[in-house]
């Protein structure tokens, strides 16, 4: 089974003030919205990330993603799923549809998630994968004020209530602590069976490793520090499925990865630097009590990242100055010629022992030409180079949405353009 290759976008605003790490408290729940955010520009940075999702689908790419965030200039996609249900009749050669995901513990009742996402996958005729994040402290804490030692207890009863009504002939109730329904009778109910592949995402927590072990879940490790800082703690996933008696297949693990593809490595400094600083020094700008509320992490996560200096490794790299020097040698963007990209990845992935790809190519305020070079480069030069990784192992990807087309099999059209 080939490497999964997601474009997995992230929506940023691309015009924030050059001054505004320094004017403003934080990217997250409190940036003065009439202030800075221009409805007109954010019409057409929703068209753009759509035509960059939709040629990533026409270039090759396995999966096409979007994710879903609250009160920011990080990522302003609201409502992952109206973008997803565009893209379900958008992209006609049947990537996958990844919505990483729908923030459960924000959705009261949850069997909105299971109503919604059950539209995609009908629309997208089997092509979703559902994303059941935690969800961010900002977003589940802050922005929507659900307390923070209710975050996770809601994420459990969420998932639970979900999959029942997914699996479950309705109708039936459901008494949980938080959703109290008489009638549970989801029309419609998903076209994959028994429902659509869920996929995990997250920083750290040990209970969403375990979830994912015990659910046969995938887990994506979403970071922005690269292979390098995420190695300790995808040991500790793996540690997690080896005490579980869960088997070491990669495709139960992904990572997120800033990706910068240019006909050389000296160009792909000077087209890229630009936005991948605006990137770690504006969409990056969070200070530490929003970042974390007080309860938000459990204390066995706690633990666990004090025992292995979780904390520190994020603190030093957080202080790390990000030139180009630094952002490429310490991992946390991938940049260069198309070999060079290539090489770097397969050196991550097998470092991290992860089968699937979010390639994070639009960065910052990278402009809408240059975000389409970058797709169409690596679809053509870097995504033929790093799909058999694998392959000598001979694992199955049993988390793939059953609807979405077999790319190890499938041929870019010749003449593809944007």
């Amino acid at each position: 089974m080939t490497m999964k290759s997601i474009f997995f976008h992230l929506m940023p605003y691309r015009d924030l003030p050059a001054d505004f790490e320094t004017r403003y408290e934080s990217i997250w729940v409190t940036p003065p919205n009439t202030e800075l955010c221009d409805p007109k520009k954010v019409a057409e940075y929703y068209r753009w990330n759509l035509d960059e999702l939709e040629l990533a689908d026409r270039l090759g790419f396995d999966g096409v993603g979007v994710n879903e965030h609250h009160q920011n200039g990080y990522g302003f996609m609201a409502s992952p799923n109206l973008m997803a249900a565009a893209l379900a009749r958008r992209t006609p050669n049947n990537s996958a549809i990844m919505v990483l995901g729908n923030t459960l513990a924000l959705y009261q009742p949850a069997t909105r998630v299971a109503e919604e996402f059950a539209m995609i996958d009908v629309l997208s005729n089997g092509r979703l994968a559902a994303g059941f994040p935690v969800g961010t402290s900002m977003d589940v804490n802050f922005c929507y004020g659900v307390p923070p030692t209710q975050t996770r207890p809601r994420f459990r009863e969420a998932e639970e209530l979900i999959i029942q009504a997914w699996t479950r002939p309705g109708p039936f109730s459901f008494n949980g602590r938080y959703n109290q329904l008489r009638y549970v009778n989801p029309w419609p109910q998903p076209l994959q069976k028994p429902h659509p592949p869920v996929w995990l995402a997250g920083g750290g927590s040990v209970e969403t490793w375990e979830l994912a072990g015990r659910r046969d879940y995938t887990y994506s490790y979403l970071s922005f520090f690269g292979a390098k800082f995420g190695k300790k703690l995808m040991d500790g996933f793996w540690n997690t499925m080896d005490e579980m008696g869960v088997d070491r297949n990669p495709f139960r693990a992904g990572f997120a990865q800033q990706i910068c593809v240019s006909e050389t490595d000296e160009r792909a400094e000077k087209e890229y630097l630009e936005h991948c600083s605006y990137f770690f020094k504006k969409c990056l700008h969070i200070p530490p009590y929003f970042f974390e509320a007080p309860g938000y992490r459990t204390r066995k996560s706690t633990e666990f990242a004090i025992k292995t200096n979780q904390p520190g490794d994020i603190a030093a790299a957080a202080a790390l100055d990000k030139n180009w020097k630094t952002l490429n040698e310490e991992g946390f963007i991938i940049a260069g010629s198309p070999a060079t990209v290539a090489d770097r990845l397969i050196e991550a992935a097998k470092t991290l022992r992860v089968g699937n790809l979010h390639a994070l190519l639009q960065i910052g305020s990278m402009p809408h030409e240059l975000t389409k070079k970058n797709i169409t480069l690596f679809a053509e030069e870097v995504l033929p180079r790093i799909r058999h990784i694998w392959d000598d192992e001979g694992w199955t990807h049993r988390w793939w949405p059953q609807g979405a087309a077999d790319r190890a099999v499938t041929t870019v059209p010749a003449g593809t353009t944007a």
